[in-house]
C-alpha cells in the first residue's frame, strides 16, 4: 500500500528532522525549554502513527532515496536548523494529509499541532539564536 509507505517516509523524516534541531538547542545553546518542546513532539509521534509501517517501508525500491547536493552541505548552524524546520514541517503536512485516506496509519489532528507548533518554535529559535531579522 503506497499510502504506508508515505506515511513511514514521513515520520522517520519528521522524527529524524525534530531530532537534529532538538541536539542543536540542547548541545550548542544549552536550551532546555525549547529542546524539551522538540523532545514533547517526538514522543508525540510514537502515539499518532501505527507501530505496523515497517511493513510497508521498501528501501530497496525507493526511486528517489538519493540526496541532492544541497542536502551534502550547510552553510552554517543556522542554515543546518532552517532546513531541518522546513523538512519538519513539510513532513508533517503530508502526514496530516495522508492520514486523511489512511486514519488507521495516524491521527492527521495531531500531525497537524505538530506543524503549527514547530513554527512556532522555528520562530522562537530564530528570535533567539539569530541577529539577524527573517
Amino acid at each position: 500500500m503506497e499510502i504506508g509507505r508515505v506515511i513511514d517516509a514521513n515520520l522517520n523524516r519528521l522524527r529524524e528532522g525534530i531530532r537534529v534541531i532538538e541536539d542543536t538547542l540542547r548541545y550548542f545553546h544549552n536550551d532546555k525549554t525549547l529542546s524539551s518542546l522538540c523532545k514533547t513532539l517526538r514522543h508525540k509521534l510514537k502515539s499518532s502513527a501505527s507501530l505496523n509501517l515497517l511493513d510497508y517501508r521498501d528501501i530497496q525500491g525507493d526511486v528517489a532515496k538519493q540526496s541532492s547536493k544541497d542536502e551534502l552541505l550547510r552553510e552554517n548552524l543556522n542554515a543546518l536548523v532552517m532546513a531541518n524546520f522546513k523538512r519538519t514541517q513539510e513532513s508533517a503536512r503530508v502526514l496530516e494529509e495522508y492520514a486523511k485516506l489512511a486514519p488507521h496509519l495516524g491521527d492527521t489532528h495531531t500531525f497537524k499541532q505538530i506543524r503549527y507548533e514547530l513554527y512556532d518554535i522555528e520562530k522562537q529559535y530564530f528570535q533567539a539564536y539569530c541577529n539577524s531579522a527573517l
